[in-house]
């Protein structure tokens, strides 16, 4: 009989324990998937337009943004360019490989390389930056670039974004390079280098990945990167009206 009684009782309890065992493996195995980051990937063209400047100047622009990874780490593929469309050549094309990884709650580090292959003479620079959002929901992205001759440049990229309704948004844009060496032969003299600032009104369509905008955009150049310039026979200043579209993949 006490035989039977262990029996009985050893049933009841693996009864109870092995369901408990079960679920308790379940939660841990929720909390494990749960811990482990996410992979997520994008493309996302910012700018992709066509530039008439009121000298008659037609430029194609581009700038986009492919990323790989997670909240903790991500590769970053970023390409910007534009192409004179009536000499069929590139003004300026910029590519940079970097990773990046969160430093706080608004701001990631980068590092890594550009390449810069335009008509006319490359170069490669290592890159060291931050990008996030500034108080009053800035956007922000600064560099630092070195090139392997040791000119030192860095760049500041800002912008604002202003919802008018749920779907026009007004955006502004800020960018300025600083030179801390003379490149001559790229044009490039020892200040600020340029600034190019615009105003683009965009319309947000299918979930906001197709936004179709019109804008201005003004560049200058500055110091002795101007006079490179004038000695090039080229300006030091122009007005763009632009068409162009946000994209998101």
């Amino acid at each position: 009989m006490s035989r039977i009684r262990s029996i009985v009782a050893i049933s009841l309890l693996a009864s109870f324990v092995f369901p408990t065992v079960v679920v308790a493996q379940e939660m841990i195995s929720d909390t494990t998937a749960r811990k482990q980051p996410l992979t997520t990937w994008g493309v996302q063209f910012e700018e992709f337009e066509y530039r008439y400047s009121d000298d008659d100047e037609e430029l194609g622009v581009w700038n986009a943004d492919a990323f790989y990874g997670t909240d903790d780490f991500k590769v970053r593929l970023l390409t910007a360019g534009e192409y004179e469309i009536q000499e069929q050549a590139y003004a300026t094309l910029e590519n940079q490989l970097v990773g990046q990884i969160p430093i706080s709650k608004f701001f990631d580090a980068k590092a890594g390389v550009r390449f810069d292959t335009p008509e006319g003479p490359d170069r490669t620079y290592a890159v060291l930056g931050v990008a996030g959002l500034a108080p009053q929901w800035f956007e922000v992205d600064a560099s630092l670039y070195v090139s392997k001759e040791g000119d030192t440049s860095a760049e500041l990229d800002a912008e604002y974004e202003l919802l008018v309704t749920n779907y026009w948004v007004l955006g502004a844009t800020l960018d300025a390079t600083v030179a801390f060496s003379e490149d001559k032969e790229i044009g490039v003299g020892k200040g600020l280098v340029s600034t190019e600032t615009g105003l683009r009104l965009r319309y947000d369509l299918i979930d906001r990945a197709f936004s179709p905008y019109v804008g201005v955009v003004h560049e200058r150049k500055y110091g002795d990167s101007a006079d490179f310039a004038r000695a090039e026979g080229g300006g030091t200043g122009d007005w763009f009206a632009v068409i162009g579209a946000r994209v998101v993949f």
